[in-house]
């Protein structure tokens, strides 16, 4: 089992930054690959961002050029960073683990954690 805490969402005005933190126990976090997800009210979770255990990470060309995606495997912890935001970036922001490697498919995922609501004000 893998357990995942996400925190640092907030209200955030447009061009404003938030960090997210998502952070892991239980089974051998650095082996498994970690992502970030979104869903907002009424729309299907989609894909933001993913780094597998070595580093290798995965970018949504949706916010590519805004968010980026990081981890530290002596805190057990992945981080986004979201610059630039924009209203259309507003829902709540699951974290998932596997150890199976990369997808940007959902259910390829194993854990998940509760989720962190982040609102952008226009």
């Amino acid at each position: 089992q893998v357990q995942l805490v996400e925190s640092g969402g907030g209200l955030v005005q447009a061009g404003g930054s938030l960090r997210l933190s998502c952070a892991a126990s239980g089974r051998t976090f650095s082996r498994n690959t970690m992502a970030w997800f979104r869903q907002a009210p009424g729309k299907e979770r989609e894909f933001v961002a993913a780094i597998t255990w070595s580093g290798n990470a995965y970018t949504s060309d949706l916010v590519k050029a805004r968010f980026t995606i990081s981890r530290d495997n002596v805190k057990n912890t992945i981080y986004l960073q979201m610059n630039s935001l924009k209203p259309e970036d507003a829902a709540v922001y699951y974290c998932a683990a596997t150890n199976k490697g990369f997808s940007v498919n959902s259910p390829f995922y194993d854990y998940w954690g509760q989720g962190t609501q982040v609102t952008v004000s226009s």
